[in-house]
């Protein structure tokens, strides 16, 4: 089972915007999905994938709440603040839920709603 502290290594991967960190988490023909978008799979495409939401934001700063699961399975529940490129941010939460095969990811899916992100900032 994947504990919070896996966790916490993995989002602190995903804040640093290091894409060859992150997919160490992930198997070759892992299957990708953020959000509403469509699944990617293989790591050059979830590289591509990643590498172009993270230029879409300033950065990212990951809280993880709960976690749970099995040795076929890892859920993260959690809150993630979004700093867009004019320095505001947005906290949104978000669930985790991966497909695990000898240790890594096979299917990791991002369940959010990303739309507050690219929203106009409120005053």
């Amino acid at each position: 089972m994947k504990d919070i502290a896996w966790w916490k290594e993995l989002c602190d991967r995903i804040d640093a915007k290091d894409t060859r960190g992150f997919l160490a988490y992930l198997s070759d023909d892992c299957e990708f999905r953020f959000a509403s978008g469509p699944a990617v799979v293989g790591h050059a495409a979830i590289a591509a994938a990643v590498d172009g939401f993270w230029a879409s934001i300033g950065g990212s700063e990951h809280d993880v709440l709960h976690c749970w699961g099995d040795a076929t399975s890892a859920v993260c529940e959690g809150t993630c603040t979004y700093t867009r490129h004019d320095g505001s941010t947005v906290t949104l939460p978000f669930v985790d839920v991966l497909n695990l095969r000898e240790g890594k990811a096979a299917r990791y899916c991002i369940y959010i709603d990303a739309a507050p992100l690219y929203a106009e900032p409120s005053d």
